[in-house]
This record gives structure tokens, sequence and C-alpha cells, in this order.
């Protein structure tokens, strides 16, 4: 990189800051937004709107063409940015490299802290932490391209392309690409490469629709309409494209906010040395769930190491199953942040907000999300009516700082269990896997007094009943996963001394390390079926009623 140009900040409070590589110069304008941007992290739901400049702009004309065309808008909703390009060669996009687009998005990845709930960032654009990073995510990735520079697309980007992408060296084809006033005839040289054509000639849109399975095409540009029935439909994560569905045409809020805790001397995160701090989330419900003050059930969600609320909402299904089922799910943001007994407090913060039945709060997580629901059994038993984790676990006692859980952990409260993991996964996530598992097994089927007793050694695995659990369940049920043709979840009911189920144990055959709307939907038909009364007793569990949800 050569240089870094002052930062302008607009009349408005937007910024523009620009940087110049070897290959191109790129200008990032970063939008007012009304999001609570920092403290929930959008990077996985912000577009990474990549304009490629047909001539190159000054920051004024930047700002103009973002704002008169609403990509601006776009990208305040997610609190994102617009990201201009231009190649710094000779003889403009005719000339320019047929790698210039793996070399952008080579220089466009960040990393981050949280600091009071608000992400502080390090942009290898900009060489620095601060506010001034890239605010789009490479799964995303729109390529804007205008007579010249959509030329340039539809010859070197139509295709697959291999480069640093979201976990390193892979596929990083575009998410979406949009061309305006083309003047070569091309098609693309694969299907899933989504197009939004505008104003262009019968011969060159023949050739884009025979050449992929996605192609809108328009006489004239609504930028914000296209993107909200088409563009943004789209993301391509690992090479694969998946379409999202439109949360407000399913009648569907998603709304970021944050809660302010006291910080608790067990907190071993960005905010330990505070004495109160901050904790995003994002809730999704349905619109009227809450109407005329109906109390609803509460799923507290986790999120793995590394992903973020949005992204753990979003690849589980867990929205999907909040609006089947009408249920409050908040995703917690950076939940490592914070601890078991903040997140209590989270939630008496959210009871102000919400419209919560406190009979029917409960917890879930994927990996290390999976662990912090393990901290809920063990140091708040009488909190929740009962918890999904999945595919993690520390040993017994440990939370998810890997340290010893504070105070005495829980022996006698009988919480229920839905517990699903991966038997595919390089990671241990079931007992065959790893000694903490069976380990933590054994003790979920003790506090929860069942019948069986997984007594079990790690090292003697070829005397095993079952090979991936010790022992067989009391029942036992093989659920095909209709969108996953090659998967099965098998799940084992464990009967307890009273006749009633409080633990489930399942594994999902061809799973690596991933969870699924399949299991998540499953988890919701057990944790539905309890109650934790005020007076910290448990209802529900009845045997046949728990067997009839996987009949």
């Amino acid at each position: 990189m050569k240089e870094i140009a002052d930062i302008m900040t607009f009349r408005d409070g937007s910024k523009m800051w620009e940087a110049v590589f070897d290959k191109f110069a790129a200008k990032v304008y970063i939008p007012v937004t009304k999001q609570p941007a920092g403290i929930v992290n959008f990077g996985f739901r912000a577009p990474y709107l990549m304009i490629f400049e047909e001539n190159r702009f000054s920051f004024e004309e930047a700002k103009a063409f973002a704002d008169q065309n609403g990509l601006a808008e776009i990208a305040s909703e997610y609190a994102g940015s617009v990201v201009f390009f231009y190649p710094l060669n000779e003889g403009g996009w005719e000339k320019a490299p047929v790698d210039l687009y793996e070399s952008i998005l080579a220089q466009s990845r960040i990393s981050q802290y949280y600091k009071d709930g608000a992400a502080i960032m390090y942009d290898r654009f900009a060489k620095k932490m601060g506010d001034t990073y890239i605010r789009g995510a490479v799964l995303r990735t729109c390529l804007y391209g205008f007579g010249a520079s959509a030329d340039y697309i539809a010859k070197n980007c139509l295709k697959t392309l291999e480069g640093d992408g979201l976990y390193g060296k892979g596929d990083i084809t575009p998410a979406v690409c949009i061309l305006q006033g083309l003047s070569v005839v091309t098609g693309a040289e694969r299907r899933d490469i989504p197009i939004l054509s505008i104003g262009n000639h019968a011969e060159v849109n023949q050739a884009l629709l025979q050449s992929s399975d996605y192609v809108l095409v328009k006489d004239k540009a609504d930028y914000q309409e296209d993107y909200r029935q088409f563009v943004g439909t789209f993301r391509r994560m690992m090479g694969y494209l998946d379409r999202e569905d439109n949360l407000e045409e399913m009648g569907m809020v998603m709304e970021p906010g944050y809660c302010s805790v006291t910080t608790t001397c067990d907190n071993r995160g960005d905010d330990r040395d505070t004495t109160e701090h901050r904790i995003g989330y994002v809730a999704y419900y349905n619109r009227d769930i809450m109407k005329d003050g109906k109390k609803v059930p509460l799923l507290m969600c986790f999120h793995g190491g590394g992903d973020s609320a949005m992204c753990m909402a979003t690849v589980s299904g867990w929205y999907r199953v909040a609006a089947e089922h009408d249920f409050l799910l908040v995703c917690v943001e950076n939940h490592l942040n914070s601890t078991a007994s903040e997140t209590i407090e989270m939630i008496e913060c959210l009871k102000k907000k919400y419209s919560i039945d406190s009979e029917k709060i409960y917890a879930s997580g994927f990996s290390m999300g999976g662990c912090k629901s393990w901290d809920m059994f063990q140091e708040y038993p009488r909190v929740f009516a009962a918890v999904a984790p999945m595919d993690a676990t520390f040993d017994v006692g440990l939370n998810s700082y890997g340290e010893q859980s504070p105070g005495e952990i829980n022996r006698d409260t009988i919480v229920p269990v839905f517990y699903v993991g991966g038997e595919k996964t390089p990671l241990p996530e079931l007992p065959f896997q790893e000694k903490k598992c069976l380990n933590r097994m054994a003790y979920v089927l003790e506090v929860n007094r069942s019948v069986k007793k997984n007594q079990n050694q790690f090292e003697e695995q070829d005397k095993w009943e079952n090979p991936i659990w010790g022992l067989d369940g009391d029942y036992v049920y093989q659920l095909k996963d209709e969108e996953r043709e090659d998967s099965v979840l098998t799940l084992n009911l464990f009967v307890s001394e009273d006749g009633n189920c409080y633990c489930v144990f399942g594994c999902v055959s061809n799973q690596g390390h991933e969870v699924r709307h399949h299991s998540c939907e499953n988890a919701w038909k057990f944790l539905n079926s309890f109650r934790r009364l005020p007076d910290g007793s448990l209802m529900g569990g009845k045997l046949e009623e728990i067997r009839e949800l996987y009949q």
C-alpha cells in the first residue's frame, strides 16, 4: 500500500477515506446509521457493496453517487459501507489485471476485539484500529459495474474465483454481479452466479439468461428495491450459494439492541476491568405475538467462537423456528465478553422491554455458545426450563472460559437437556471423541436422575454397547433431515426415576462442526415441553408426550 488519504467528514456526519494500493485505489464511504453499530456485529448481514467506478470519482462525486442511487441507504440499514474501486494501471478497465477482484478481497479482511460491548476493529486497508474499516461481509460481495467496468466484471468475474475469503484460502466467487451498460456479449461460466442486468440490449440479456439460473433483467435501476427483492437475498458461503428468507415478508421483526449489566468478578472478557458494561443482542419475533401484553417464551441463543448473533440466527435457522412457533429469539452478541451471572441480569433487562413468560425461558448455543448454555445448566438451573447445548462442552464444572465455575455447580436441580453433535466433526463433541464429553453426559444423567447411568470408561470403547454414547437410550429414534439427503439425526431418550424424560442425546450422521435447522427444530419441540414454576419446580417431561414428538 502506498498511502492513506485523510478522512473526510461530511456535514451530515458521514465519512469517507481513501487507500491507494499498487493495483487499485479504494474509497470507503461510511454513511450515518441509526443501528447500534459496534454493539451489534452487522458484519455477517451487511453487504459488501463494491462499486467498480467507470471513471474515477472525487470524494464528493462518490458520496453523491451513493446517496442519489440509494446505495448509502442500503449500507446505512445494516451499519455498512459503500466501497469504490478504480484500477491504477494505464488504460483503465480495458487493461486492468484479471486478478484485480482477488487482490481487493485479499486486502479487505478485518479483526476485532470488544470494549464496553462495542467492536474495536483493525482494518487491513487502513492498517490501524478505529472506525475507518470496511463494513461488509465477504460472503455478500455485490459487484456493481458500469460501462467499461461492467465489461471487466463480465469477462473476469462470472466464474469460479479462488483467493483469501471468509476462512482463508478458498472460493471467493461473488455473491451477485450487477451489470449496467454492457458492450460485450458473454455468459457466466457457472450457473449459480446471480446477475442483475440493467439497461442492456437483448443479445446481452439472452447470453446471461442462458448461462445463469439467477438473472433479473431490468430497463432501469432501482437499487434499493432491487436489493430488497433480488440482490440482498443471496449469500455465498464456502463457495455455496444460499438464498435467504425475507423477514419483512415473513412478518418477522429483527431488532438489534443492548443491555447494560454489572461486571462480575469472574468476567474474563475485554470488559473485565469495568464496573458496568453493555451486552449487544439481536431479537427475532413475529410482529404481533406480544400484542395486548401476551407473554411469550424466550430462547437465549449463543453463537460460536468468531461468529456473531446474526450469523447464529441465520445459519442455524433458529429464526425460522421462532417464526413457526411464536417465541422470542434473542441471540447474544459476543457472549464470551459476559458471564452467566451477567446473562441473568440481561434477561431481567429484556423482561422490561419484552413481554416474556418467566416460566418458559430456555438457552441454546453452538460450539462456544454450546459451552455458554452449559454454564446456565451448572450455575442457574432454577432460571431455565430447559437447555439445548450443541456441538461442544467443557469438562464438568468448567465454564465457557475454561475455568472453574464460581460457587457450587448444580448437583440436584433437574434441568432438561437436548444435546446434539456431529458424527463427522473434527472437534470433540460426542463421548466417543473425548473423555470430557463422556464426563458431561454422565453428569447430566446423574443430575437429571436418569435410571440408566453412564459408568463406561473412555479407554474401554471397544466394550461400549453404543459406539458413540457408551450406552443406548431407553428409546431411540432416527429422524431424516429432508434438507440433507445423506443426514440422519439419531435421538437417545433417557427415562428418569420419576418416569419422565429429561435427557435427549442426539448425533447427526455426515455432519461436521456445524449447527442445522433440523436439529434446532427438534430441540425446540423438547424445550417447549417444559415450564419452570416460580418456586423453582419443573413441569413437563411426561414420557409418552416426549416420545410422541419424535414418532
